[in-house]
C-alpha cells in the first residue's frame, strides 16, 4: 500500500472498509479470496501492521466506463474505499475488472517482515495457504 495514502490508519479505524483491486487483467486475488478468510496489510517497503476477515467479495468483469462510475458512486468516498468518488474513477475508468473485499474486525499485529520469493518484488498481492509460509525469519 502506498504509506503516504494511510490506508492502513483508514482500515484500522473503520473508514475504510473495502479493499479493491482494479486490473486490466484477471491477478491474484481473483477467484482466489473467499468469506472468511485473512488479510495481512503492509505499506510498500515496511512490515505487516495490520489484518482483517474478509466479510464478503464482489467481482466484477469487462467493465465499461458506465459500470465503474456505478461502482464508484456506490463505494467511493464514505462509502467504504476511502477515497473519492472523483479520484477513484479517474484513475480506474480504463480497468476491465474489479474485485471488492469487504474487511471486518480489522486489527493492529505485531510488525513481522515477509519472505516474496516466489511471488516477485512488485507483486501486490499474494494468496498464501498460511502467513507462516511466508513470514521472515532472520537467522
Amino acid at each position: 500500500m502506498n504509506k503516504s495514502w494511510k490506508l492502513i490508519d483508514k482500515i484500522l479505524s473503520g473508514e475504510k472498509k473495502i479493499e479493491s483491486r482494479w486490473y486490466m487483467a484477471k491477478h491474484a486475488p481473483w477467484d482466489r479470496i473467499k468469506e472468511g478468510e485473512t488479510v495481512y496489510f503492509r505499506d510498500a517497503g515496511c512490515a505487516v501492521t495490520a489484518k482483517a476477515t474478509v466479510a464478503k467479495v464482489e467481482q466484477y468483469s469487462d467493465l465499461t466506463e458506465s459500470k465503474i462510475r456505478a461502482l464508484v458512486d456506490r463505494y467511493g468516498g464514505s462509502g467504504g474505499l476511502a477515497f473519492s468518488s472523483k479520484s477513484l474513477f479517474d484513475w480506474a475508468r480504463k480497468k476491465r475488472y474489479c474485485i471488492l473485499i469487504f474487511l471486518k474486525d480489522a486489527k493492529a499485529v505485531t510488525p513481522f517482515d515477509i519472505d516474496k520469493t516466489g511471488f516477485g518484488n512488485a507483486c501486490a498481492w499474494m494468496c498464501v495457504e498460511s502467513i507462516d509460509k511466508v513470514k521472515y525469519i532472520k537467522e
